[in-house]
């Protein structure tokens, strides 16, 4: 119920119309919807809503598959609440995927990150390339990864995919990402202030091209990447500098001017990647979007939305704001648990 789930939903309707869907999540951003002509989760047999680190064993049964997003998904969330991502991003991840595996599922897909590799060298980052976390949500991927790979065996597959940064419209925009972020600005003001000199490397992946690498990775099957696969996904074409991305919206949305702090320190955040792998272990999943594609559709997302916020960096499209709104009024706790819920979980049927 997030940035990348309501595209993963979809996508798996589409390519499994006969199998049962399930979906578990806290719901923080249910309430997010941006141009949504239905309920995105109307799409699955069944929604339930529950803390990833206190989900019940029951409702992993009878489950061939579990698709792992839960995750606190940004820096500024990562800085705020380290504890909280090393507890979500990581410890919960682990949990359910020795749950998971005591269930009897053939298959677990975890969402990690390219973030892992931290900064650039003269060449892209392949999957060999050493590890360079910079911040709590880095570090958590890297952990994950590191403990998910003696679980796997000949019942139990696990693919950790290494997504580049997100970015493209969906059912529940975030306007935290760097092309969204930038494309909202163009909109709404034809100004696009970047805080560093725009040099730093970015890899990018449109959200509905990340559905389909998580439908791919679905049926995958060992003899196509080994038992345990981590595997960066994306596509080579979409490494680029936070320049080149800013003037190419400036290119579509006519009149944008783009503003650079030559002055910033260094950002150490800076990747290019390799996605060789991907592209031979998944040929018909690669990539469809296009940078200029995806711009173009949130530009016309935007509007569709009568986006017309000046002050979006501190609106309810920013997910950090969302959380600190939902503390403000004491529905979430400092752990980020729901303040009406109660402490011991249970996973109750109930047939209507």
């Amino acid at each position: 119920m997030g940035y990348v789930g309501p595209g993963v939903v979809s996508q798996l309707r589409e390519t499994y119309p006969d199998a049962i869907l399930v979906g578990y999540d806290m719901a923080y951003f249910g309430s997010c919807l941006t141009d949504a002509t239905i309920f995105p989760e109307s799409k699955l047999d069944m929604q339930l809503f529950g803390d990833v680190r206190t989900m019940p064993e029951e409702v992993l049964q009878g489950v061939d598959v579990v698709i792992h997003l839960a995750a606190i998904s940004n820096d500024p969330m990562g800085t705020r609440y380290e504890n909280i991502t090393m507890d979500v991003n990581y410890r919960s991840t682990i949990s359910i995927a020795k749950m998971a595996k005591a269930a009897g599922a053939r298959a677990f897909i975890f969402a990690s990150s390219c973030s892992m590799y931290g900064a650039a060298e003269d060449r892209p980052k392949t999957e060999e390339s050493a590890v360079n976390p910079l911040t709590a949500y880095a570090r958590s991927k890297v952990a994950s990864e590191q403990e998910l790979k003696p679980l796997a065996d000949e019942d139990f597959t696990v693919t950790c995919l290494r997504f580049a940064t997100a970015c493209g419209m969906s059912n529940r925009l975030r306007l935290d990402l760097v092309l969204n972020d930038f494309v909202a600005g163009a909109v709404i003001s034809k100004q696009i202030g970047i805080l560093s000199d725009g040099s730093p490397w970015r890899p990018l992946i449109h959200v509905k091209d990340m559905a389909r690498a998580i439908d791919w990775a679905v049926d995958r099957d060992a003899d196509n990447g080994g038992q345990f696969l981590a595997v960066n996904a994306g596509c080579d074409e979409w490494n680029y500098q936070v320049s080149e991305i800013a003037d190419t919206v400036a290119e579509i949305i006519p009149g944008t001017t783009v503003s650079l702090n030559p002055n910033a320190p260094p950002d150490k955040r800076s990747y290019r990647v390799d996605f060789s792998l991907f592209k031979s272990l998944a040929p018909h999943h690669q990539p469809l979007y296009t940078l200029r594609q995806a711009i173009k559709e949130l530009r016309d997302g935007l509007v569709a939305m009568n986006f017309t916020d000046n002050d979006f960096r501190n609106s309810l499209l920013i997910r950090l704001k969302v959380l600190t709104k939902l503390q403000d009024q004491h529905l979430i706790n400092e752990e980020l648990e729901w303040t009406f819920k109660s402490s011991q979980q249970t996973l109750t049927a109930v047939t209507l």
